[in-house]
């Protein structure tokens, strides 16, 4: 029987979150400090004001961070750590930017005849036109999904959903990130005399548009290597031996865009499905530790003979057979049921030169 309790915290998620939370401290501290010296005509802003703008800003920062961290992580294993606990920065993102919420209600309408949730949502509507677009709708959508995806960041809605549709609905961060730079761009920007923010927002899309390229692109270089024996068999060429690390994992994708982990330990050769059993996390970019396959994302981990998880966890993944044919590694691309115990191939002793290894992240 599954059950479900309070997550626990090691020394590394404590000093991941404490870091998170002191920085966001200090972003809102600093923000208002110096907020408060650049005031219009001699006028320094109000506290609600500088508040509501250190809030917001601090959220769009934040924002932008996640979303950079999975191509980063794809160009440069070094930002690996930084997707273990990446659905913490997500609730701190929107408990940030419940802060930007409060602060514009207590404010904005304190005075109102309505309830201050429902000025909000009624005080302007207008969308036929750019200049005076109804801005505060898009924040409003944004910060509803921000809620959702932190409302269903536990492990029981990814259980409960299934890691492809918990997956589908979490990519709707994306769709966040477009709402709040609309409401950036159709509110505050078109009240800002400096161009600081508009530095900010244009320098935030850009990189997250270069960093989505770069990852791409080299995802499908990647891809390229990945070739397809004679028609006359179902096995295709995965790499040679030696490009396989030793207690790594090397990535390719079958003609359908299946991924494959296949692992090199102690002289031998075994394939399993790229995808983890928790949240379709890459196996491939994990390590191997104590003999079994790590995921880089959380730690889920699968042996490599049959793709289960040690006792007493339950998770699976598909194994695939693979042979060699001299120095090639060839790959079934038809997945095994998960579960299903493959024996390893044995590495020729010609082929057994260490490989190079480079530093852990």
């Amino acid at each position: 029987m599954s059950s479900y309790k309070a997550v626990t915290w090691n020394r590394n998620k404590l000093i991941y979150d404490a870091v998170a939370i002191a920085a966001v401290v200090l972003y809102i501290q600093v923000y208002r400090h110096f907020g408060a010296m650049a005031g219009r005509d001699g006028i320094a802003p109000d506290d609600a004001t500088l508040s509501m703008k250190a809030f917001g800003s601090c959220a769009f920062v934040l924002l932008s961070g996640i979303l950079s961290i999975g191509p980063l992580a794809r160009l440069d294993r070094r930002f690996l750590p930084l997707l273990y606990n990446r659905r913490h920065l997500g609730v701190l993102t929107c408990t940030v930017a419940a802060g930007h919420v409060a602060s514009v209600l207590s404010w904005y309408f304190a005075y109102s005849d309505l309830p201050p949730l429902r000025a909000l949502l009624v005080a302007d509507t207008s969308v036929a036109q750019l200049a005076g677009f109804a801005f505060v709708i898009l924040g409003v959508g944004a910060f509803v999904i921000l809620l959702v995806l932190a409302a269903t960041s536990h492990d029981f809605w990814l259980a409960f959903l299934g890691p492809r549709v918990w997956k589908a609905i979490h990519m709707a961060v994306y769709g966040a990130y477009a709402l709040v730079f609309g409401h950036i761009a159709f509110g505050a920007l078109q009240d800002a005399r400096s161009p600081a923010l508009a530095i900010m927002c244009a320098l935030s899309a850009a990189t997250l548009v270069v960093l989505h390229l770069l990852a791409g692109r080299k995802g499908a270089v990647e891809d390229g290597q990945f070739a397809p024996t004679a028609a006359t068999t179902p096995w295709v060429v995965a790499c040679d031996i030696g490009e396989i690390r030793e207690g790594r994992g090397f990535v390719v994708k079958l003609p359908d865009g299946e991924p494959v982990a296949i692992f090199r330990h102690e002289g031998r050769l075994s394939a399993v499905s790229n995808l983890c059993a928790h949240q379709n996390g890459p196996l491939g970019e994990g390590r191997l530790v104590d003999g079994c396959i790590t995921c880089p994302w959380h730690g889920f981990q699968y042996r490599l003979e049959d793709g289960c998880s040690p006792p007493p966890f339950t998770e699976r993944i598909s194994t695939y057979r693979l042979m060699l044919d001299g120095g090639r590694v060839l790959l079934d691309p038809r997945p095994n049921p998960p579960g299903t115990r493959v024996s390893a191939v044995v590495i020729p002793q010609a082929h057994q030169t260490p490989v190079n290894e480079t530093s852990a992240p």
